[in-house]
């Protein structure tokens, strides 16, 4: 079991550096079945059409959002990796805030989430990712709200 943990926590070593690159087809190629579920607005991005559009909205504000990983652990009973990490970007771009949009401050932010990664039974292939976070860190560390 501790071979698969630790391929897992490569899996999503690689799956979080490729975010940051943004290399798309690299980050889909992690997962078995693409799909996100935020757990701060409670959105879920299921399949690849799906999670490329979630990419796209989530880059538009933020094209330079990085992450920096504190710790990473995998919990092989449950099939799962959990990763609490840094997550920056700077204000670039239009935000979308239901009907409002703000425009770019060019301001950074720099909140601490975790995220927990699901896997497949006996697989090394990602099946959800959950970041955890207060939606309302990044609009306060931008002077927003």
């Amino acid at each position: 079991m501790a071979d698969l943990d630790d391929r897992r926590i490569e899996t999503v070593k690689r799956h979080m550096a490729l975010e940051i690159t943004q290399d798309w087809d690299g980050v889909l190629a992690t997962f078995e079945h693409p799909r996100y579920e935020l757990m701060g607005p409670g959105t879920v991005f299921d399949g690849e059409a799906a999670v490329r559009s979630y990419f796209a909205m989530s880059r538009e504000p933020f094209p330079d959002q990085a992450n920096e990983i504190v710790a990473i652990a995998a919990d092989g009973e449950h099939d799962a990796v959990l990763v609490e990490f840094w997550l920056t970007g700077t204000h670039l771009g239009p935000l979308k805030l239901g009907l409002r949009t703000i425009e770019p401050t060019g301001k950074a932010f720099r909140i601490r989430m975790a995220a927990s990664f699901e896997f497949a039974p006996g697989s090394d292939r990602i099946v959800c990712e959950r970041p955890y976070y207060d939606q309302s860190a990044v609009l306060r560390a931008l002077g927003i709200v």
